[in-house]
């Protein structure tokens, strides 16, 4: 018979020197789905585990600040916790050098919560001092000395992300310049340099989901090499939009009216990057408005 029991309860303790990351680092995994808890009580681990909702993982951020925060006492928990068959924990610790932590501080003014009226650097070191036992203890050290934001987002992604949430969520859309640009386009192609079907006989009533205005569209000479560098482009842009942590991206395709030639560019590209992979959503903004041939005029 199957294997019934449930699955053990994530749990990731993310802590390390004031400054380097940890709250973008939580931020980070609750976009992901994680729960995401800053300054969590960390004697109340336990019972947090004992809770029994396993639903989610759960990321619990801890620092010097934090009420209770004792090195070996955390420690001692921590492997008590990993003995459990029904959990399974880990430990992040995000360090900087204390020359950069030194210098975010200066730059944002911010007080050093170990300094005290002393220097920063002077609080930099003796908490460096106080968390030296968990960056020894810690299953995963990150040091965000040389990194950007976004550089510390795509870290965690890399690491904690699930398959199926390493993807952005993708939107291909038409729309015609003459009723407006859409606000809120990643990435616009404007396709008024092909041959509009709205001036052939036949054609105008008729929208680019349509074959006549499809094959229309696809036999312009103006079209293939066009639509393939845009390919190439999306191919290229694509996964660099992911690496800096986008969640979405808005790929959108023009023309005068909105209903001919930017529904067939959209409907194609769709196509060509599900082939990819992707899984990509399409949205004709105006393929239900009449045709006009006061707003045609290109």
């Amino acid at each position: 018979m199957p294997d019934e029991s449930p699955s053990p309860q994530r749990i990731l303790l993310v802590t390390g020197l004031s400054g380097a990351g940890k709250s973008t680092a939580l931020q980070v995994l609750e976009d992901l789905g994680w729960e995401a808890l800053d300054n969590f009580p960390i004697r109340m681990l336990g019972s947090l585990v004992d809770s029994g909702d396993n639903t989610l993982p759960v990321a619990i951020g801890f620092d010097s600040r934090t009420r209770g925060f004792v090195p070996a006492e955390i420690i001692a928990l921590c492997k008590q916790l990993e003995a459990r068959d029904d959990v399974e924990l880990t430990t992040l610790f995000i360090d900087c050098g204390s020359t950069e932590l030194e210098r975010r501080y200066n730059e944002t003014r911010r007080l050093h919560p170990m300094a005290r009226g002393r220097p920063v650097l002077d609080g930099i070191k003796a908490e460096r001092e106080l968390l030296e036992p968990l960056r020894r203890w810690a299953d995963i050290v990150v040091d965000t000395t040389t990194y950007a934001t976004n550089q510390l987002q795509q870290v965690v992604r890399e690491r904690f992300a699930d398959d199926t949430e390493r993807h952005m969520t993708i939107t291909i859309s038409s729309f015609g310049f003459a009723r407006g640009m859409p606000p809120l386009a990643d990435l616009l192609f404007d396709m008024r340099f092909l041959d509009n079907p709205h001036w052939v006989p036949g054609l105008r009533e008729l929208t680019g989901l349509d074959v006549p205005v499809a094959e229309h569209i696809a036999a312009d000479p103006a079209f293939t090499p066009a639509f393939d560098r845009i390919i190439d482009l999306l191919r290229e842009v694509m996964p660099r939009y992911a690496a800096q942590g986008r969640s979405y991206l808005n790929i959108a395709f023009g023309c005068t009216g909105g209903r001919h030639r930017s529904v067939y560019s959209a409907e194609r590209a769709a196509e060509v990057l599900r082939e990819d992979g992707f899984s990509p959503t399409v949205l004709h903004r105006n393929l239900g408005s009449r045709p006009a041939d006061r707003l045609e005029r290109r």
